[in-house]
């Protein structure tokens, strides 16, 4: 068992890298997954969780049940079971569950904790530490939440072994979108080798790059805006498609490359480079046709990320292989000129 310290003081806490351990428990706890997840992992966890009670808590699965509804299914089930200060939820499931169980923690009776196990290798890597909580609305995406952090992390890769390819491939974009802006020697492991003879590596490394990162800038004011490359974009192609189209990672794929023509355009990414990165997300079939509806809308949903100021767009954008640049006040026409490539 491999072990990661998130190291934030009073908040601080691990991640557990390896099989599930038997997980016991003095007081309630609250297990939340969803309808595929529940089906094919929740046994697994039940036999190695004891605590005081346990109920479980479904929700229908896919990111357009990231929502209030959901988020009150939640709360009521926490409700109905009497979970009081001293208990506890778990985020059992992707990204999803991870960010909706996080956020019910941190409203439920001004917060209780929660521990995540994440089941993707999209929460695995990157949805599951750091304490980014919340919810989608008709506005866009996260745009409801909280910072909160969990009180532990268990990854257990046996949980990949029943997801798609296409699911696991979105988790890979996740940890391209780590290495190209924090780490030069991950993109050289992701270019050279076979994913699957280092998985537990690159998991360990990536979780590693977002533990350094949260613990230097817990709530985003600063270098942890470079875990969001490709996420204005991305964000926007969700919104657009209505969180239908493309699974979470496979929008960031794409959001990457809009990123990437806006940095070739800026002289912040070489030919050569931008080929790189090109090629490394061609590498994992992350290479995805997609033609923007209306411009000047897309244009417009950018303004509602949420690292958006002043009516000004921030974008994070690779300056080179292995380290970022958040980069403001760039000209509509700049802008829109990438757009148009895309349309």
């Amino acid at each position: 068992m491999q072990e990661i310290l998130i190291p934030l003081k009073e908040k601080s806490y691990k991640v557990f890298l390896g099989e599930l351990p038997e997980i016991e428990l003095k007081q309630k706890a609250l297990i939340v997954s969803d309808s595929i997840v529940a089906g094919l992992h929740l046994s697994y966890l039940l036999k190695r969780l004891k605590a005081l009670e346990v109920r479980v808590c479904v929700i229908e699965s896919g990111e357009k049940y990231k929502n209030f509804n959901s988020l009150e299914r939640i709360l009521n089930n926490a409700f109905e079971m009497q979970l009081n200060r001293h208990s506890l939820m778990i985020a059992l499931g992707g990204g999803v569950i991870s960010d909706m169980v996080g956020f019910a923690s941190s409203i439920y009776f001004r917060g209780i904790d929660f521990i995540n196990i994440p089941t993707t290798l999209l929460a695995q890597v990157d949805a599951s530490v750091g304490g980014k909580t919340g919810i989608n609305t008709p506005y866009g995406k996260n745009l409801i939440g909280s910072f909160y952090q969990p009180k532990a992390v268990y990854i257990d890769l046996a949980f990949l072994k029943t997801l798609k390819k296409r699911e696991f491939q979105a988790g890979v974009a996740e940890i391209i979108k780590m290495a190209v802006c924090f780490d030069k020697n991950l993109v050289e492991i992701l270019e050279t080798k076979d994913l699957k003879d280092c998985l537990e590596k690159v998991v360990f490394q990536s979780v590693s790059i977002k533990a350094q990162v949260v613990t230097q800038d817990e709530k985003e004011q600063n270098i942890r805006a470079g875990l969001n490359y490709g996420h204005t974009f991305g964000h926007a192609i969700e919104k657009e498609t209505d969180y239908e189209r493309f699974l979470h990672g496979e929008a960031i794929a794409i959001g990457m490359r809009m990123a990437n023509d806006l940095a070739l355009s800026l002289g912040m990414l070489t030919l050569k480079e931008y080929e790189r990165i090109e090629d490394l997300l061609k590498k994992f079939d992350l290479i995805f046709n997609y033609k923007i509806t209306d411009i000047q809308k897309f244009y417009e949903r950018l303004f509602l990320d949420k690292k958006s100021e002043n009516e000004t767009i921030k974008f994070i954008l690779p300056k080179g292989v292995g380290a970022f640049e958040i980069a403001s006040h760039i000209p509509k026409e700049t802008i829109i000129k990438v757009l148009e490539e895309w349309h």
